[in-house]
């Protein structure tokens, strides 16, 4: 496989989102097994509500979630894109393996664990970033329209919103998983599968 030519296949996530953290475990999965290159973006939860009517909860979930989104953008900056993916594991790892509250020191120290500059954390509370998140942002979205969320993933280019999958797919599940979705991008007006979901996102 290592001499194959692996297929680029475009993430945009939002370090916040179970769902989109489940769906970057799965691709990670398949890129062992499967001759694919995931090359990761950003988008935010955050700027996709902006405006809209939301129950308070989530708007207060709303407004934190901006800070991780603009530290990864930050990184972007100053490191280049192929650090994401690997700062998107630390941030996840803590938010959603760990169940870790956000703050400060948990970006500081995903951001540490990741090789990263600590003091890139300070994007987490300006605006600066803004501009350029907001671009990341719109690359992906404009792909698959603003009625859905994060994850979206591109691949030869078809894009789509998911896939929404609980648990993990592992190993040969996730390779599997990895065949159909190539197959419903090669289908030329090929548009949606959905059903409701039935189980929280488990990230075991």
């Amino acid at each position: 496989m290592a001499d194959a030519v692996r297929t680029p296949v475009d993430f945009w996530f939002d370090p916040r989102c179970p769902w989109a953290w489940i769906t970057s475990r799965w691709i990670i999965e398949a890129e062992k097994l499967r001759p694919i290159e995931v090359r990761w973006h950003v988008m935010s939860l955050s700027v996709l509500n902006e405006g809209r009517d939301l129950p308070e909860n989530y708007q207060k979930m709303m407004a934190e979630a901006w800070g991780p989104v603009r530290v990864c953008i930050a990184a972007q900056e100053k490191y280049g894109p192929e650090v994401l993916g690997k700062l998107y594991t630390e941030l996840g790892t803590r938010f959603h393996n760990q169940k870790l509250a956000q703050s400060r020191e948990v970006i500081e120290d995903a951001l540490e664990a990741a090789g990263l500059d600590r003091e890139l954390a300070d994007a987490a509370d300006t605006d600066a970033y803004d501009t350029a998140l907001r671009a990341s942002h719109k690359d992906g979205m404009d792909r698959v329209g603003y009625e859905v969320g994060t994850p979206v993933i591109s691949v030869e280019g078809a894009s789509f919103f998911g896939p929404v999958v609980s648990p993990i797919p592992r190993g040969e599940a996730a390779a599997k998983l990895w065949d159909g979705v190539r197959l419903v991008a090669g289908t030329d007006g090929f548009f949606e599968l959905k059903r409701s979901r039935t189980r929280d996102p488990i990230f075991d």
